[in-house]
């Protein structure tokens, strides 16, 4: 599987992920936005609240993803586009989803987050989390999206930001990283790599041994 390892082509597939979520979940119906990576120590990444960046079509709204987090398991990056994604959906469609200044994922936001893939977990003061559901694992395996083998060494993230500076916890593990749902197979000859969701045997069918589990 060819591996991620240059910040053009991540960006290209965070857009192309973008792309393939809009179109799945939300019927295309969400603009374009400006997709970006930048150090948030500590989050996951955000969106903004309104379309900050300019362009000669119009305005776009902000989409960032932590270079924190970058090189974290794809159904991760895919559960952020969403969350994120959601944000927006509620920006368009005047939905306020978020109380207590920006800190609280409520009610609202449960609704829309459920009703576009995702599933949602109670977090105490931040109100609803989201965490990568079995069928964001197989969508992701579905696409065949590489994961991505770059990424920001520092502060693992805690929280994850929403629009306009909204926080929400982000991994319920220490170190605030999740793990993954998917386990990862490796031909011992030719490093050829498959993911899988649960414990299976592979035989590599270039090489005709069996794959490792690491």
């Amino acid at each position: 599987m060819k591996q991620t390892t240059k910040m053009s082509r991540a960006v290209s597939q965070l857009e192309h992920i973008y792309n393939s979520l809009n179109t799945d979940f939300f019927d295309g119906e969400l603009p374009v936005p400006i997709i970006t990576v930048q150090s948030k120590p500590g989050t996951y990444g955000h969106c903004s609240m309104a379309k900050v960046w300019q362009r000669p079509d119009g305005g776009a709204y902000e989409l960032n993803i932590a270079a924190e987090v970058l090189n974290y398991p794809i159904e991760e990056i895919t559960d952020t586009f969403l969350h994120e994604m959601c944000h927006i959906f509620c920006r368009i469609h005047k939905i306020r989803e978020v109380s207590r200044n920006g800190t609280y994922h409520n009610k609202r936001f449960k609704e829309v987050a459920e009703a576009h893939g995702l599933t949602c977990i109670p977090y105490g003061q931040y109100g609803w989390n989201t965490t990568p559901g079995d069928n964001l694992v197989e969508y992701a395996l579905e696409k065949g999206w590489n994961e991505i083998k770059i990424g920001r060494s520092t502060l693992p993230p805690m929280i994850r930001t929403g629009t306009g500076g909204t926080a929400q916890p982000g991994a319920a593990t220490p170190g605030g990283k999740r793990p993954s749902s998917t386990r990862k197979l490796i031909c011992p000859q030719c490093g050829q790599s498959v993911r899988a969701t649960k414990k299976v045997h592979i035989i590599c069918g270039d090489c005709m041994v069996p794959m490792v589990e690491v």
